[in-house]
């Protein structure tokens, strides 16, 4: 592998990507992405594949109301693959809050010292996997995973970068509300949460999860259950107090 190099206090490559909006191919320039703003970037090995997938994009996508609540403009994902790849992953991901920009030649990657060959996967070039933040197009802080085999992902997060932006301010809790259709208990549950006002993912009886794994997950057959960073909370009026507390 060739170093990989910190360009903290450069300027970012003079890139044009070339992009597909609304079925037009629409050329996007750095300076229109970059100009004037304060962005993260996070770029990764390829679309769909499973870190990128399962941690790195819906991690970005889950604290993009709170990085521009502290002063971000912008989340880009980059990655070495063609507009049509990038529409449709970020469509799969359902990350709306996150700007998918196609590296498709690597230009950008390459300028950055970050495009790496990994020929053995079948890959070709592709971006090895880091993280930066841009001020008016110059590079403030950059978060590159260690140079060893494989795949890491250690430093690239979105939350370490959050850190970064927002040094001391509590990062959002992540919160699971498992939900039936016409539940009237799941509906409270879900405006106990909107009126605290905090974020939450709805996972639905028969669409996401079946009775049997509400059993083995939350011990219970009842709805709603609701998890808090992790922490099995219970259902409304557990949920009740546990605001209050």
């Amino acid at each position: 592998m060739s170093e990989l190099i910190n360009k903290e206090g450069q300027t970012i490559p003079d890139v044009t990507f070339r992009t597909r909006q609304d079925d037009d191919w629409v050329d996007v320039t750095t300076d229109e992405l970059f100009k004037g703003k304060t962005v993260v970037v996070f770029s990764l090995p390829g679309a769909f594949t499973p870190t990128c997938s399962s941690a790195h994009v819906p991690r970005y996508n889950q604290l993009a109301a709170a990085f521009r609540e502290n002063g971000v403009d912008d989340i880009i994902c980059m990655s070495v693959n063609d507009a049509f790849v990038m529409n449709e992953w970020k469509e799969d991901q359902k990350a709306d809050r996150i700007t998918f920009i196609p590296d498709g030649n690597g230009e950008f990657s390459a300028g950055m010292g970050m495009l790496v060959d990994k020929s053995d996967l079948g890959f070709g070039k592709r971006s090895w996997r880091y993280s930066m933040l841009v001020k008016d197009g110059v590079i403030d802080k950059m978060f590159i995973e260690p140079d060893v085999e494989g795949d890491p992902f250690e430093v690239s997060d979105a939350d370490t970068m959050f850190h970064y932006v927002a040094p001391g301010v509590e990062v959002p809790p992540s919160v699971t509300v498992m939900a039936r259709k016409g539940c009237p208990y799941c509906a409270k549950a879900k405006k106990m949460l909107d009126d605290a006002g905090m974020e939450y993912e709805v996972l639905m009886m028969g669409e996401d999860y079946t009775d049997r794994s509400l059993r083995a997950i939350a011990g219970s057959s009842s709805v709603p259950q609701v998890f808090i960073n992790g922490d099995h909370v219970g259902g409304s009026t557990d949920l009740d107090a546990w605001l209050k507390d």
